[in-house]
């Protein structure tokens, strides 16, 4: 998953930021809302962690402007605010959900999971699919119980096309969930391909992979 934390606070960014990579995230950070605003419309995010004090936004504005883009991030609201009255409109704008500071890691970690399952409809860690299995926790793939040795790349990029299973991913779409974010980082948008027929290739050697589609000049699709 792609996360954006928008957290003025240093400190708390840096160490959930920390705790998310180990969790294999994928992790941007915007201090301000000028930032972050920036970064919503530029990249295509799977999480949005939400401070709503914000020095130079209110951090309801800026959910709405993650609401009326052309993708559909999930947004947890992390802040000190405790007011039923900012929780309820947070909701109301589409927050997935809410979460008071001070907060345990391990409970952030588990209200993201549950937002996961929602918004993926996934019940298991564990993903069976043309006769392959991957588990998401044990970042392992399988056939017939043998193992397939994957990069994390090539790990990462059949999980992102298995949660978005039957849609059409763009190479940028495919990009950004690999290398981040694409306006700071060193990437190639052939890399995509490169690793696409890496995985299919190892994948072929125990079924045929024809499942991963090419659609010319767009991008990528999962079959199921």
């Amino acid at each position: 998953m792609h996360v954006l934390v928008v957290e003025d606070e240093a400190g708390l960014a840096a160490e959930l930021m920390h705790f998310l990579k180990q969790e294999h995230y994928k992790c941007d950070w915007a201090c301000n809302g000028e930032d972050a605003s920036e970064r919503i419309a530029v990249n295509r995010y799977d999480f949005i962690l939400l401070d709503l004090g914000l020095p130079d936004y209110d951090g309801l504005d800026l959910l709405q402007e993650a609401r009326e883009t052309d993708y559909e991030p999930a947004v947890i609201i992390l802040t000190a605010r405790g007011e039923l009255e900012d929780r309820v409109k947070g909701l109301g704008l589409g927050a997935d959900d809410y979460l008071a500071k001070p907060f345990s890691l391990l409970e952030l970690q588990a209200r993201m999971q549950a937002v996961s399952r929602r918004k993926f409809n996934v019940k298991s860690s564990v993903h069976a699919f043309h006769g392959f299995e991957l588990d998401s926790t044990a970042r392992t793939v399988s056939y017939n119980g043998q193992n397939i040795s994957l990069t994390k790349k090539e790990f990462d990029l059949l999980h992102y096309m298995l949660l978005h299973k039957n849609r059409i991913m763009t190479r940028l779409q495919l990009t950004e969930h690999i290398w981040g974010n694409i306006l700071e980082d060193d990437y190639d948008s052939n890399y995509i391909d490169v690793h696409i027929k890496n995985l299919r290739k190892k994948l072929s050697a125990h079924a045929p992979a024809d499942w991963i589609e090419t659609v010319r000049g767009v991008g990528y699709r999962l079959t199921l």
